[in-house]
């Protein structure tokens, strides 16, 4: 990783004690204050609810400019990425820093497709599980249980060679597990993996293949769902990856770490925005499906309404992955026929705010999870599984966070806080109370 420059200090006034704070400038001339030694030489230390102005790190990852709508992953945007790349390329690229050349990506290629398989005895996971599981809380459980598989997992001193070996197996095996799930659910018999088909190609295979039948893979639904993992492949220090890297700070081994990326993403206010698009949805049809009804409620500050898809925490312009996907969710409902209300109700809620002067003011465009959900459900996946899809486009993200933080041996996570409960009280016995 590429070091940051130092740049002057900031000066910091604490009780009439002056302390200068190094300024670190990254490569694309953000700024931070390095308060590492603030509590050492002050007592003090700083308070950031939510984090939402700390950086827990430096990264050579990903860059992102909400400001301007800008995303890279190691230098390169997403549009040249999603436009050009697999996401078997992508997945590389992150967790190895470079675009792989022929002889790379076809070694990195042949050992994903070595490691496809999952142990048998994992099926049987699925027994001990209620019926209706949501497949999250499987899918924590599945990845978790990687490490009982391979115990050699454990051992935070292996290795490059088999710290390679169980990523590979990761990216490998997740989709295996992913389309297990979805088969689990309908009590259907598994589908194998087929290490003849790309990476893409077999999981919807494994997915969408009956065992009664031939099942014809449409290259309109690889090209959308390669998009699709691609565009969240990795997005800087969310709440999963910051997460991810906590965990793996306390030297816990990988399949524990992504296991808890997985829990941290299954929130709503992270992971389940695709699934509450389309929720939204349906709500509006069942109301009647006057979209302009709802683009009323959601102008309306007195109403509680919320327009979910639009807008984003960290973009405060048109979020440049809706704009690549869109292309794709329009392939799509033209390519099938679509005649579903509820994706006529997304495009005329679509096409209502994107010509309301409210919403582009305020610039709330129609972000990648308004886009991904329609997408989804178009291609049959029900919307518990919408998270689940998401996780596995973000896994390679998480794994490069991950091991980024132990390349650099970093420290194990230990956040501060200022306490404001009870001050020193006297013990009562209870005969007393």
């Amino acid at each position: 990783m590429e070091k940051a420059t130092m740049s002057d200090t900031a000066r910091l006034e604490i009780n009439g004690q002056e302390v200068e704070l190094p300024l670190i400038v990254g490569s694309e001339n953000e700024v931070g204050i390095d308060i590492s030694q603030l509590r050492a030489k002050t007592g003090a230390v700083t308070v950031d609810v939510g984090f939402k102005n700390t950086g827990s790190t430096t990264s050579s990852i990903t860059y992102l400019d909400g400001e301007k709508g800008i995303l890279r992953h190691r230098g390169y945007s997403i549009e040249d990425l999603a436009e050009n790349a697999s996401f078997l390329e992508v997945a590389y690229l992150i967790i190895n820093g470079h675009l792989p050349n022929a002889e790379e990506y076809a070694d990195w290629d042949t050992q994903i497709r070595h490691h496809t398989l999952v142990n048998e005895d994992m099926a049987n996971i699925f027994k001990a599980w209620p019926t209706g599981s949501h497949p999250m809380g499987q899918l924590t459980a599945l990845i978790s249980s990687l490490s009982s598989f391979y115990p050699d997992s454990l051992d935070p001193h292996r290795s490059e060679d088999e710290q390679h070996r169980t990523i590979r197996r990761l990216i490998a095996k997740m989709p295996t597990i992913v389309a297990m799930l979805m088969k689990k659910a309908k009590g259907h018999p598994l589908i194998y993996p087929n290490n003849d088909l790309d990476y893409v190609s077999n999981f919807l295979n494994m997915t969408f293949k009956n065992v009664t039948e031939d099942y014809e893979i449409d290259p309109v639904f690889v090209e959308a769902m390669n998009k699709l993992l691609i565009l969240h492949a990795d997005h800087e220090q969310n709440c999963s990856a910051s997460t991810v890297r906590i965990v793996g700070s306390s030297h816990s081994n990988l399949y524990a770490c992504i296991s808890a990326g997985i829990a941290a993403l299954w929130g709503p206010l992270h992971g389940g925005a695709n699934q509450k698009v389309i929720e939204m949805l349906e709500g509006i049809k069942a109301d009647g499906g006057d979209a302009s009804k709802f683009i009323a409620k959601a102008k309306d500050k007195n109403d509680p309404f919320r327009l979910m898809g639009f807008g984003h925490r960290v973009y405060k312009n048109y979020d440049p992955r809706a704009r690549i996907i869109k292309k794709s969710c329009d392939d799509i409902l033209n390519k099938m026929g679509i005649n579903d209300p509820i994706l006529e109700i997304a495009k005329q809620l679509e096409e209502t705010a994107l010509a309301d002067p409210y919403f582009v003011e305020r610039k709330l465009f129609p972000n990648v999870d308004f886009y991904s959900g329609i997408i989804y459900r178009a291609m049959g996946f029900p919307m518990e599984m919408f998270t689940v899809l998401f996780a596995m486009g973000r896994l390679p993200g998480w794994i490069a966070q991950w091991k980024e933080m132990r390349d650099q041996n970093q420290p194990i996570g230990r956040p501060r806080q200022i306490y404001t409960g009870e001050t020193n009280r006297e013990f009562v016995i209870m005969e007393n109370r």
